[in-house]
């Protein structure tokens, strides 16, 4: 699958080849298909080495001296071809499961920075390593799941796509365009990011639902293996619990009838756990392995948001779109039809969390007032905007022009299901198909 964060790897081949560079995200997002395919377009050579299929035989390798020479002439011996430190990429996959290998990265940025070398783990896996990363010597890069962008560049025609890049900057938007992204965001929904349930989805012969049918089917199978991990790193017990905060969010979001999702609630997550201290062990575990996404509610939107939020006050998010459905069971034709009632609502809003997470988004904010709220806050250029997300076509906006009265913000976003061109400044309304766009355009409006 094409990938936007393509560029990014190009840009560390150009400016920052010295650096070892981890590719780090959950499970099945498409690290090593991405850096074998980068690999093999822009390297004479790509030698992969994945420590989880062949660990038996590459770990004894970073057993002793971790010289990067001896180490290349030790690979190039196990793969029968040597290994040209100047034309070559070397990976090291899931190198989570080889801590040595993590510690060997150090020692190729300082004593063999010609050969360019990539590393792919899970977030989690890097993270329980036990290696710590010295300052310069490694650069990361973390992989999401395919943002709707990406959904639309594999599998539209490239003419709406050309369409698509230029449309925040379009004086005259096409409804002809607005209903043809519309109809794909509706399939996004269903489909999700993960790469292989995109691919499953755009390569079936199928007619859209039956498709759409093998795509849950997929998805089906990579929760169970989210499953499975979480006794593989965090034991028994926690693992029961973490698997229990992963399931009550999907329940906990469907709840909200009123299409507004609320702060989370620890009573009834786990039997005998009521309090946010007995739960925020799997709750971290669970955003620190990138399969949750946490939105911190700030009581008063200033400089910096951090400091106006509490820890035990936060919504929660599951990572992926399609992912979010297949927990709840809602039938793909039913959402394509958007036949779901209120509940479209925390949809729309997990859909923009991830949105903005793959866009860059390290933190994200939403604002609770007494009886408003607004769904998101994002920064750009020193100054605070206002995010109210609507998942259809009434948009009624209470809670912003509630916040706008209260702090004269001069910058505000509706993101809604209609079509582009319809603001009434200083309002900016945005399609809901076009929220990853949002934080390069309000770059460019807050420098005014």
């Amino acid at each position: 699958m094409e990938r936007l964060l393509y560029k990014k790897l190009n840009r560390w081949k150009r400016a920052h080849k010295r650096l070892p560079l981890i590719l780090r995200g959950t499970r099945q997002v498409g690290k090593t298909y991405l850096l074998k395919q980068f690999g093999g377009r822009e390297f004479k050579r790509c030698f992969h080495f994945d420590f989880e299929k062949s660990g038996k035989s590459l770990e004894p390798l970073f057993d002793s001296e971790l010289s990067p020479k001896r180490l290349l002439r030790d690979l190039s011996l196990l793969v029968g071809e040597q290994i040209d430190s100047r034309e070559s990429l070397v990976i090291f996959d899931e190198i989570q499961n080889c801590p040595r290998a993590l510690t060997s990265l150090k020692y190729f940025s300082e004593e063999l920075p010609e050969q360019a070398v990539c590393a792919a783990g899970s977030l989690l896996g890097v993270m329980l390593s036990g290696e710590s990363f010295p300052v310069g010597k490694v650069a990361f890069l973390d992989l999401y799941p395919l943002s709707f962008e990406e959904f639309l560049l594999n599998s539209a025609d490239p003419m709406l796509c050309d369409a698509f890049a230029g449309l925040l900057s379009d004086a005259s938007p096409s409804l002809v365009v607005h209903n043809k992204l519309w109809d794909l965001l509706k399939q996004y929904y269903v489909v999700g990011g993960m790469p292989q349930v995109v691919a499953t989805f755009i390569g079936s012969d199928a007619q859209s639902i039956e498709a759409l049918s093998m795509a849950r089917t997929m998805q089906k199978g990579l929760l169970d293996t989210y499953m499975r991990d979480f006794n593989k790193h965090a034991g028994k017990v926690n693992a029961v619990h973490i698997a229990s905060v992963f399931e009550n969010i999907p329940r906990q979001l469907s709840a909200n009838v009123d299409g507004s999702v609320r702060r989370y609630r620890f009573r009834d997550v786990v039997p005998g756990k009521r309090r946010f201290a007995d739960l925020i062990g799997p709750i971290d575990w669970l955003v620190k392995a990138g399969l949750v996404y946490k939105v911190h509610v700030c009581t008063r939107p200033e400089l910096p948001l951090m400091a106006f939020t509490k820890p035990n006050i936060f919504k929660l998010f599951v990572f992926d779109v399609g992912l979010l459905g297949c927990m709840l069971g809602i039938d793909p034709g039913t959402m394509v039809l958007q036949d779901y009632g209120q509940t479209k609502g925390y949809f729309a809003e997990n859909y923009v969390a991830g949105e903005l997470v793959s866009g860059g988004q390290d933190s994200l904010y939403s604002w609770l007032g007494r009886n408003s709220e607004i769904e998101f806050l994002l920064t750009s250029r020193g100054k605070i905007v206002p995010v109210e997300v609507k998942s259809g076509t009434r948009t009624r906006a209470r809670s912003l022009r509630t916040y706008m009265a209260k702090y004269g913000t001069r910058v505000a976003i509706k993101v809604t299901a209609n079509p582009l061109g319809q603001d009434k400044m200083p309002v900016r309304c945005i399609p809901l198909y076009s929220v990853g766009q949002l934080p390069k355009y309000l770059d460019t409006t807050c420098a005014h």
